[in-house]
């Protein structure tokens, strides 16, 4: 019996001997993974970022890189390492080192490729087209060119005289008339609420009564004149000064004539 006893004791210690030295096992901490490589072959560490020997490089700039649409900007490169250079948006194969023109009608990125035998690289830059500034509002120094009423009477309208004693329209009043019809018209689109005066003017021969009924007879054959040329009669207004404002003072035919006629003056 106390033989079995020692048996089974044994047999406890083995197993439970083997329990912890598989336990022990498990607990083994894992193997690092190897170190990656780098491009040249070395561990890849921060700030080992460099390219392999023979790998291609590219620059593109723009100038200048904001443009007006017309107006043109250069574009400049250098490569190495590439025997395949190109520029996309329609400029296509270039030498690896160069310069060009462009001008593009909208905002564009041109992107430049470089292939080598060791690999292939990019490189962009951006034309952007800005809008033209508004053109300066332009000052006008010039005086209104539709002026004033008055000033647009006193120097479209001609006076239309008339012979001693007569209210009939001669041949140089017709021309004038003729005339005036069409400056009235134009006056009257541009002021359409004018009225203008047609007045009657006599030399101081007769009486100033009698002067006065001549002057509104000649203002009113004034008048009718124009209105057979299509100017509106309802803006002529007829007046009579008989000899109450005469032209010219000297006791002559010269000054007479010029007393004898119809004169235009805005209405108000």
């Amino acid at each position: 019996m106390w033989i079995r006893n020692r048996n089974l004791t044994q047999t406890a210690s083995v197993l439970l001997g083997l329990a912890l030295f598989t336990a022990g096992c498990s607990k083994r901490a894992p193997l690092p993974p190897p170190p990656a490589a780098s491009n040249n072959g070395g561990p890849i560490t921060p700030g080992n970022t460099a390219n392999p020997p023979g790998f291609p490089t590219a620059t593109l700039t723009a100038e200048p890189n904001r443009i007006e649409i017309g107006q043109s900007a250069n574009l400049s490169w250098t490569t190495t390492n590439a025997n395949d250079v190109s520029i996309s948006n329609g400029i296509g194969t270039v030498s690896a080192t160069g310069r060009q023109s462009v001008s593009p009608t909208d905002t564009t990125t041109y992107t430049l490729t470089a292939i080598g035998p060791n690999g292939r690289t990019t490189a962009t830059a951006t034309v952007t087209i800005t809008s033209p500034p508004p053109p300066p509002t332009p000052v006008n120094t010039r005086p209104n060119p539709m002026g004033t009423l008055s000033t647009r009477v006193d120097s479209e309208l001609k006076d239309a005289f008339f012979d001693y004693d007569a209210v009939s329209i001669r041949e140089d009043a017709r021309v004038s008339l003729l005339t005036d019809a069409d400056a009235l018209k134009r006056i009257f689109q541009d002021f359409p609420s004018a009225m203008i005066n047609v007045e009657g003017h006599c030399d101081e021969r007769g009486s100033a009564e009698y002067n006065l009924g001549l002057g509104d007879r000649r203002s009113s054959s004034a008048r009718d004149f124009l209105v057979q040329l299509g100017v509106p009669a309802a803006k002529l207004r007829t007046i009579s000064y008989g000899k109450e404002r005469p032209q010219c003072t000297e006791a002559d035919e010269a000054c007479y004539q010029k007393n004898r006629r119809v004169h235009f003056s805005a209405g108000q």
